[in-house]
Formats: structure tokens, C-alpha cells, sequence
């Protein structure tokens, strides 16, 4: 068992290093960086940056060198900084990147946990109802539905409840954590929070929420075919007894070993989710970086994840 951990902990950190080498490449590669950009946004203001101004930022930022072997020599002199605890300073925030994550983090946590809740909630339900009435109108009409939730964009079906809850009928805030032109304390300012979370949670539940309905269903499937719910009913066990004392315990099993993975799913999938809806979370965040060239705060942000 300690060979087997110690091999898998191993191929990890390969993975792992792999990926941020990746990561790190693309974005020093790419056709304009932080740098530019900002001399970029000068420039369109009317001023003038000399060419030695140029030079000592990109030298400060670390990006001067732009050969093969430049960027190979930033990636470790990176990797050796992350090692000793120092994820460096975030190109847009100019505070460390550590802080940055520390300060959005809480939001995608929240927003990904209460959806997971939710969604198993309701989930599993759904997926036992629709085993024991296989091929019944129930059956149909359960996977019709979750197949829509499945096949809509999040982009698009996020917009499309905002539009309906929030602009039509007003019931939530459209956008945003907390209500700008008002303060609140107490339970007044967590009632707020959790009204400008109703959408996006529900965005997310009602996507996802057909990938743990079809499995639950499938194992609840295979359940109650096995040997000991035959010998349940032959002794002439009620068939609530057999299906909610037996067979659904035994089908659960493979469904609650993926709450923590599809937790981290949703955690690290919210960047749509999070620019769609305007909540400054650890997907907003990566946006950000990504479309600043940012390679500090996007690297963090993966090796994070």
C-alpha cells in the first residue's frame, strides 16, 4: 500500500509539472504580454514611453528575455520560488498572489459547495424514482429534461435565467454579491448574499445536475437486479422495504465517492459561471489573469486547482 501511494503522490507531481510548464510556455509565448499591453494603453493616452522605460519594466516583471532558453530559465527560476512557499506577485493586482487567492477564494468555495448540496439533493431522487418506474412516463420524462439541462450552454442558460428571474420579474439581483446602493449587517447581509446567489446556484444544479441522475439511476439499475433484492421480494418484503432499505444504501456507494471530485469540478469550472453572473471568485479571477497575460496569477490559480 505505501509503494502504491508513494507511485500515485509521484505521478502526480509529474502531472503536475507537466502542466504548468504548459501553461507557463503558452503565455510567455503569446503575441502581446502584460508588458505591452500597458505600454499599449499609454500610448493610446496621449504619451510617449522611451525605449529604456521599456526595457527596465520588462526586466523588473521578469520578462525581458523572450528566447527559447529565456523562458526556460523563468519557468524554474518560478517553479524553485513556488517550491519555498512564494507564488510570486500578481502582474495586475501588484500585491502578492497568495493574498489575491486568499481574498476570491471564499466565494467560488460557497457558490460550489451549495450547489454540490443542492444537487445531490435532488439528484438522487430523480435517479431512484426513475430506475424503480423504468420506461415509464416518470422514466421519460426525467431524462427528457435532464438531457436539455445537459445539452444548454452554461453562458446561455445563465443568461436566459437572468433575463427571466432578474430583468422580467425581479425576484433576484442579476449580477453581483451584495447590493451596492444599500448596508447591511447581520442576518440582513446574508439574506442579500444568498439572493444574488439563487441564479447562479441554480444555473449550475440544473446543468449538472444529469450526470449524477443518470448514475444514480444506472447503479439503482444494476441494484436491483442482483440476487439479494430477488431473495428480498421471494421472502415477501414490501417493495418500499427492498427499495429503500436495500437496494438504494448499495446503489448510493459509487455516487457518494464522487462528491468530492464533482465538488472540485464545479470549484474549478466557475469561470463562466462567475463572468456571466459578475461574482469576484477564484473564475473571475482567472479570467482576469488570463486576458492580462498575468502568467503569476494564472499559474497560481492552475496549480491551485
Amino acid at each position: 500500500m505505501f509503494k502504491y501511494i508513494v507511485k500515485r503522490l509521484a505521478y502526480a507531481l509529474l502531472i503536475l509539472l507537466g502542466v504548468s510548464m504548459i501553461i507557463y510556455f503558452l503565455i510567455r509565448l503569446m503575441p502581446v504580454d502584460f508588458i505591452q499591453d500597458k505600454i499599449n494603453a499609454i500610448n493610446q493616452g496621449g504619451a510617449t514611453v522611451s525605449e529604456e522605460t521599456v526595457q527596465a519594466m520588462y526586466k523588473m516583471y521578469g520578462l525581458g528575455d523572450d528566447s527559447f532558453k529565456g523562458i526556460l530559465s523563468g519557468y524554474f527560476n518560478w517553479l524553485g520560488a513556488m517550491c519555498k512557499g512564494d507564488l510570486g506577485t500578481s502582474f495586475v493586482y501588484g500585491i502578492p498572489v497568495a493574498q489575491v487567492i486568499v481574498e476570491h477564494m471564499g466565494i467560488s468555495f460557497a457558490i460550489a459547495l451549495i450547489a454540490t448540496v443542492f444537487e445531490f439533493m435532488i439528484a438522487i431522487p430523480l435517479g431512484i424514482t426513475a430506475a424503480t418506474h423504468q420506461y415509464s412516463l416518470r422514466d421519460y420524462v426525467v431524462t427528457i429534461l435532464v438531457m436539455i439541462g445537459i445539452s444548454l450552454p452554461s453562458f446561455f442558460f445563465g443568461n436566459m435565467l437572468k433575463n427571466l428571474l432578474a430583468l422580467k420579474l425581479g425576484w433576484f439581483p442579476a449580477s453581483g454579491l451584495v447590493n451596492a446602493t444599500a448596508s447591511f449587517s447581520g442576518v440582513e447581509l446574508l439574506i442579500d448574499y444568498a439572493r444574488h446567489l439563487v441564479i447562479p446556484v441554480l444555473t449550475i444544479v440544473i446543468l449538472s445536475i444529469g450526470a449524477r441522475m443518470r448514475m444514480t439511476r444506472t447503479n439503482m439499475l444494476e441494484v436491483m437486479n442482483s440476487d439479494y433484492i430477488r431473495t428480498a421480494r421471494a421472502k415477501g418484503l414490501r417493495e418500499k422495504v427492498v427499495i429503500y432499505s436495500h437496494a438504494w444504501r448499495n446503489a448510493l456507494l459509487p455516487v457518494i465517492t464522487s462528491i468530492l471530485g464533482w465538488f472540485l469540478g464545479i470549484f474549478g469550472g466557475s469561470v463562466v459561471i462567475e463572468n456571466t453572473f459578475s461574482l469576484s471568485g477564484m473564475g473571475k479571477l482567472y479570467w482576469i489573469g488570463l486576458n492580462n497575460n498575468d502568467f503569476e496569477l494564472v499559474l497560481a490559480i492552475q496549480m491551485f486547482y
